[in-house]
């Protein structure tokens, strides 16, 4: 599969409000929850004027002449808030495009971003039932804590 990485431009961030529903972790055999989930407060903030904190950097992934996925950051109070210096990751693909490597280049391109504007560290927090952890995990996030459902994970970036 050919692809790019490019910058998510300003005029493209609605696009946001799509991957952020793909990247709902849905466990196998279940329903996927209705749409309007991501107007919940909880996940309003992964996307709610995005483009206006001094953090906020998106990338998308295009292939076949379209976005097929984006990861974006942003220091806000969402599930994988570690402190208000870290950014914390959003990162979805369209399923037809999992499990090519897309998702693990544009992780790989926004931990690089995030180095090389001076961040420390980067941080998330997924499901221990996704699939995505073993990806994490290889691309350098450690978990830094969990809770039942959830590790929360955190990649130092100097040591990329």
């Amino acid at each position: 599969m050919d692809f790019t990485i490019r910058k998510l431009e300003k005029s493209e961030y609605p696009v946001l409000d799509d991957f952020l529903y793909e990247a709902i972790f849905v466990p196998e055999g279940a329903e996927p929850p209705p749409r309007e989930i991501i107007y919940r407060p909880e996940l309003r903030v992964y996307t709610e004027d995005f483009g206006s904190g001094k953090c906020d950097k998106a990338l998308a992934a295009v292939a076949d002449g379209k976005i097929v996925g984006a990861v974006w950051v942003r220091i806000m109070d969402d599930y994988g808030h570690i402190d208000d210096e870290t950014p914390s990751f959003a990162i979805s693909l369209y399923g037809e495009y999992r499990s090519m490597g897309i998702g693990t280049a544009l992780v790989q391109a926004m931990l690089s971003e995030l180095k090389a504007a001076g961040y420390a560290r980067a941080s998330l927090a997924v499901q221990k039932a996704n699939y995505a952890v073993k990806m994490y995990l290889a691309v350098g996030f450690e978990v830094y804590d969990e809770n039942d459902e959830e590790y929360i994970m955190v990649c130092r970036l100097d040591r990329l």
